[in-house]
């Protein structure tokens, strides 16, 4: 595996539940209690312990990250982050990338090599797909760059229509690199 930024990141298509890596982000809402989406399933597929655990955080604002172990999970620990509500204002894009780059520095702090982001905040929260590809593989690849320790860090996305987004960027940017 090279070590240039652009060689450690990957796009999948799937389900985060059942990556085996270090860590798994999860999309959460301030509560970190649970909800629909990526949340919901995360919740589901770890079990009952995470929902006791995350009881005991107190929340998470916009745009920070806390950790928690990933339980029944394959992924050692689950990051939950809280993505911002699309406004269309200038700070939507600010959150979204704290999202990104507080869950890369927690990752860090806790040892992970290896880990998964679903598409943050363009759930039920409305991002277009459009703009958050650019925002959350631009973060990631400048954070790589400071960063050597982290391997790997996989965009997995549900929808084929996502993953096609995903895709096409990271293509643009390695013809641009090539």
């Amino acid at each position: 595996m090279g070590n240039k930024p652009l060689d450690r990141i990957e796009i999948q298509q799937g389900d985060i539940t059942r990556l085996e890596v270090d860590a798994i982000v999860n999309a959460a809402n301030k509560s970190l209690l649970g909800g629909g989406g990526v949340d919901g399933a995360i919740h589901r597929a770890a079990g009952p312990e995470l929902l006791k655990y995350c009881r005991s955080l107190g929340g998470c604002k916009t745009g920070e990250a806390k950790i928690t172990y990933g339980y029944n999970l394959l992924a050692q620990y689950v990051i939950h982050t809280v993505g911002p509500v699309y406004s269309g204002k200038p700070s939507d894009s600010t959150l979204l990338a704290d999202c990104y780059r507080n869950s890369l520095q927690v990752a860090v702090d806790h040892d992970v090599t290896t880990l998964a982001f679903p598409a943050i905040s363009c759930g039920i929260y409305g991002y277009p797909i459009q703009e958050a590809v650019k925002i959350a593989v631009d973060t990631t690849l400048e954070f790589l760059r400071e960063d050597p320790f982290l391997e790997k860090v996989i965009f997995i996305l549900f929808s084929a229509e996502d993953y096609k987004v995903y895709a096409d960027y990271i293509e643009q940017l390695r013809s641009k690199s090539a």
